[in-house]
């Protein structure tokens, strides 16, 4: 076998081990949402508008046991959606969840990132999370997945970030060494590590970013493998990142946590710092960002292939003609104080609270405010905080 082929076949046999993620197969869709898996909040954050279709294709590459999958399939009810995975053992468990769950729209191949070629068709909506960096050639496969996004589509990555990551590579590498001949023993890798954990002093480094970090989910042993035993990982930082994004050949759109990338959060008690940093192009200060902060443990964002039209609603009148409706990632609505699309609390003032409640997908910008004590900028203000979705006038 190749190199390639070698390291899937690793994969697969950890995952056949560990099927991933563990959650719970449930006889009902999954609570709540995740935005990023939703069409119509996914392309307004991505656009500042509203898609013009909800029948599309969606493909979950690297899909393991269809946690992602289910969501896709229920949080889009008029998509098609494809999964894709090296594991039969996490297909398996991917197909009945999403059978139990009543996500009938979804079909699943036992298909490398690398073969996606072989799918018919393209996808307005590629996810591909956690997966990239568990590969040997990432640039092949974001390169592949890239061939198969349609025209205005988008795609979702998650990828690792090394700096976060710092002593879990440590720990990799500690269980690597103890295990010797029994490398690729998965099993024997989580006792491995479990033993180290247990015998280490509790101000240990390592102990401490594990109790700090992980540890709820690392109770599971599927977590557990995941993290510590996986036998291919490439982590990244902003400048490994970009080389892998420009490779795609795609539009870099956004990270979807811009809040992490905003340096007011970590120099706004030195606006003059701020201000020097404005000399910087987008990827030096991301690049700072992340050193200031080396928390980051992952990476995740947008890219899309042109042509991708982006609203301006600096028009006023473009903006009165709009036709707005509720985003479909809000969870205590109708309510002043709910939760937004990324599950913050949000208060309303009492003109933003009317003017959502007659957001009904027919009734156009200035309809409302006919009635509504709220100026144009409050509505941007909604629009800003992924609240709402415009259509434009036709």
């Amino acid at each position: 076998m190749s190199d390639s082929q070698t390291v899937s076949a690793a994969v697969a046999k950890l995952y056949n081990t560990y099927p991933f993620p563990p959650e719970a197969l449930l006889d009902e869709p999954p609570p709540g949402y995740n935005w990023r898996w939703n069409w119509l909040a996914a392309h307004n954050f991505c656009t500042g508008q509203k898609p013009q279709r909800q029948d599309i294709r969606i493909l979950d590459a690297g899909c393991g046991t269809g946690v992602s999958t289910e969501y896709l399939v229920h949080l889009n009810p008029q998509a098609s959606v494809v999964g894709i995975d090296l594991s039969t053992g996490a297909l398996d468990v991917a197909k009945e969840r999403c059978q139990r769950s009543g996500a009938n729209r979804v079909e699943f191949h036992h298909l490398s990132l690398f073969d996606v070629e072989q799918l018919p068709g393209e996808f307005d909506l590629i996810n591909c999370v956690g997966v990239l960096h568990h590969t040997l050639d990432p640039i092949r496969g974001i390169q592949a997945l890239a061939k198969k996004l349609a025209p205005g589509g988008l795609m979702h990555i998650f990828v690792y970030g090394e700096l976060g990551r710092w002593e879990i590579q440590l720990m990799q590498k500690a269980i690597a060494l103890l295990q010797g001949d029994k490398k690729g023993d998965y099993r024997d890798g989580v006792q491995v590590g479990r033993k180290i954990f247990s015998s280490l002093p509790e101000n240990n480094r390592i102990v401490k970013s594990e109790k700090q970090r992980w540890s709820l989910e690392n109770h599971k042993d599927e977590h557990f493998a995941d993290m510590y035993v996986h036998p291919q990982e490439i982590d990244y930082n902003i400048e490994t990142l970009f080389e892998l994004i420009d490779a795609s050949g795609l539009e870099f759109i956004g990270f979807s946590n811009p809040s992490f990338w905003d340096l007011e959060r970590l120099l706004g008690k030195a606006p003059e710092l701020v201000e020097r940093a404005k000399d910087l192009s987008d990827r030096q200060l991301y690049r700072l960002i992340e050193l200031l902060d080396p928390e980051v443990t992952h990476y995740e964002f947008f890219l899309g292939r042109p042509p991708l039209a982006k609203a301006d609603w600096s028009d006023d009148n473009a903006l009165l003609a709009a036709i707005p409706e509720l985003n479909p990632c809000l969870e205590g609505f109708p309510s002043q104080c709910f939760f937004n699309y990324n599950y913050q609390i949000v208060n309303l003032s009492v003109p933003e609270f009317e003017f959502m409640q007659k957001c009904d997908a027919n009734s156009t910008v200035a309809n409302i405010l006919t009635g509504v004590e709220l100026g144009l900028d409050g509505v941007r203000t909604l629009l800003q905080q992924q609240l709402i979705l415009l259509t434009p006038a036709s």
